[in-house]
């Protein structure tokens, strides 16, 4: 065991001396991210004064997607393994979560973490095939994923089939309907950011980025590079499958072509690689910036390809200029924000 503790820190020196880890004399502003907790959790006192449920939904979204990319950052950016197939545990979490509350009533808020373990045994026991390949053909596969899970849903009954299934609304006035599914994004969001952190600041997260850098040289240092790899899917999943099961319940229905689609893996690689792969706040810009070239698009140029093609320049652009994602470029640079330096 002091071997592998030895050779991790050899590991971690390289990556330092290598740029790949953020200047640790730095200060952290991790007042930051408690300031932004807070001032989200006081944001629904604006109903107050009127109707805002646009931005409560905008934020109640952007946080959706915070959970889900930091949940996929610690697989594809703490591990180096791109996967396009999250988004079937975002399926396995709705569905789990819904149809336990179509049935009995028990709101999918609670359900949430259980849902995020079933989808987590799901990732282990997914990781456990697909993690034997890497590159392309892990890619492929985590493709296949998605289209055998959807023919899975299309054709079976018991969850609707293609139609899937209504769920009830709550009962809670329009002005505040939305604020049990706000604030359970936003704590998601918070504890995803926050679990991204002490994973990449344990033994495992080295180990992990140990993986990324040269998986053979870690596991000649004595790494259980399969094991590693595979919890890291399922805690990926874990995080992935809290957020579908949420997401059903606020929709008020589940369907495969909701919730299995590629745009929603696809806005998760993106949002990860447009904030900076493998940093904590990462994620969290990314979802920002998604959301927002999104909403100011389909404000000024309709729902059509049109804004679609905006928002893909704008991101072109964006990954021109910052090759590394914006957070990523920036610590590279040494030019980060004191705010964004949650490493």
């Amino acid at each position: 065991m002091a071997s592998l503790d030895t050779n991790d820190v050899l590991v971690a020196r390289k990556a330092y001396n290598a740029g790949l880890v953020q200047d640790v004399s730095k200060e952290r502003a991790y007042w930051f991210p408690a300031l932004v907790l807070a001032l989200l959790l006081l944001l629904p006192a604006l109903q107050f004064t009127g109707n805002y449920n646009y931005l409560i939904h905008l934020v109640l979204f952007t946080a959706s997607y915070v959970v889900m990319a930091s949940g996929w950052n610690i697989l594809g950016g703490f591990t180096g393994y791109i996967s396009l197939g999250h988004n079937v545990f975002f399926a396995v979490g709705g569905y789990f979560a819904g149809m336990i509350f179509a049935r009995y009533g028990i709101s999918t808020i609670v359900l949430a973490p259980f849902a995020g373990l079933v989808a987590g045994l799901l990732g282990y026991l997914v990781g456990q095939i697909t993690l034997r390949v890497r590159g392309p053909s892990f890619i492929i596969s985590s493709l296949a994923l998605v289209m055998i899970f959807r023919i899975l849903f299309e054709n079976w009954d018991f969850v609707g089939g293609a139609a899937g299934v209504s769920l009830k609304a709550n009962d809670l006035p329009v002005q505040w309907a939305k604020l049990p599914y706000y604030y359970a994004f936003v704590l998601m969001a918070a504890f995803s950011v926050w679990a991204a952190y002490r994973i990449k600041h344990s033994k495992f997260g080295l180990g992990l980025r140990a993986i990324s850098k040269d998986e053979i040289k870690a596991e000649s240092a004595g790494i259980n590079t399969r094991f590693y790899k595979t919890l890291a899917f399922a805690i990926s999943a874990f995080f992935v499958g809290m957020a579908g099961a949420v997401w059903g319940e606020y929709l008020t229905y589940i369907r495969p072509n909701i919730f299995l689609i590629i745009l929603v893996s696809v806005n998760m690689v993106l949002i990860c690689i447009l904030g900076g792969k493998g940093t904590i706040a990462g994620p969290v810009v990314g979802a920002v910036l998604l959301v927002s070239f999104n909403e100011f698009f389909v404000a000024t140029l309709g729902a059509s390809e049109i804004n679609i093609l905006a928002t893909g320049l704008i991101m072109m652009l964006c990954l021109m200029f910052f090759p590394l994602g914006i957070v990523g470029t920036l610590a590279r640079l040494r030019k980060l924000p004191r705010i964004l330096n949650w490493d």
